[in-house]
């Protein structure tokens, strides 16, 4: 008599057994600070770290940006979602503004400048390195998944912070 092969459980169980064993368990960050604190990023600019993921070099993030407050030239070398929990801003090199309520998807390799002029706070995901450049176009800085783990590790370290394991996927 032939092979028939493996013997197999019904998918519903072989599934339920990857999923207890390879799986993740589901992630909730609360609202407050006890969850993720309010960590400075640039001058006029604080970030609420919501995740951090190295296997994508991926974070998503609040974004603060006080009166008057800009996150200078920067490219994205990957995508970049965004959604405005308040307030509003703009790409000094764009003729749109991102108001209250509004979506933003940006596709890498742009290079703009983030205006905020009465302040405002945004939901962002973001994959891949982002670039900072000065008016000459040198390459300054780079901020990335690792480069923000570190921001708010020293943040925690020195506010006597419990790390959050859950923000790390």
């Amino acid at each position: 008599m032939p092979d028939s092969g493996p013997a197999y459980r019904p998918v519903s169980e072989s599934l339920a057994y990857v999923y207890r064993e390879y799986g993740r368990t589901d992630v909730h960050i609360g609202p407050g600070e006890a969850d993720s604190p309010w960590v400075t990023l640039l001058p006029g600019v604080l970030i609420r770290h919501l995740s951090f993921d190295v296997r994508r070099n991926a974070w998503t993030s609040i974004i603060w940006v006080q009166q008057g407050g800009t996150i200078g030239r920067h490219r994205h070398r990957g995508p970049v979602d965004g959604f405005v929990i308040e307030g509003s801003w703009k790409y000094l090199e764009y003729d749109w503004v991102a108001t209250e309520g509004s979506f933003i998807h940006e596709s890498p390799g742009v290079i703009h400048t983030l205006y905020s002029e009465h302040g405002m706070k945004t939901l962002f995901t973001l994959s891949g390195p982002l670039e900072f450049y000065d008016d000459n176009d040198d390459l300054i800085l780079v901020h990335d998944a690792f480069f923000l783990i570190d921001n708010y590790v020293q943040h925690c370290r020195a506010n006597d912070l419990p790390l959050n394991p859950k923000l790390f996927l």
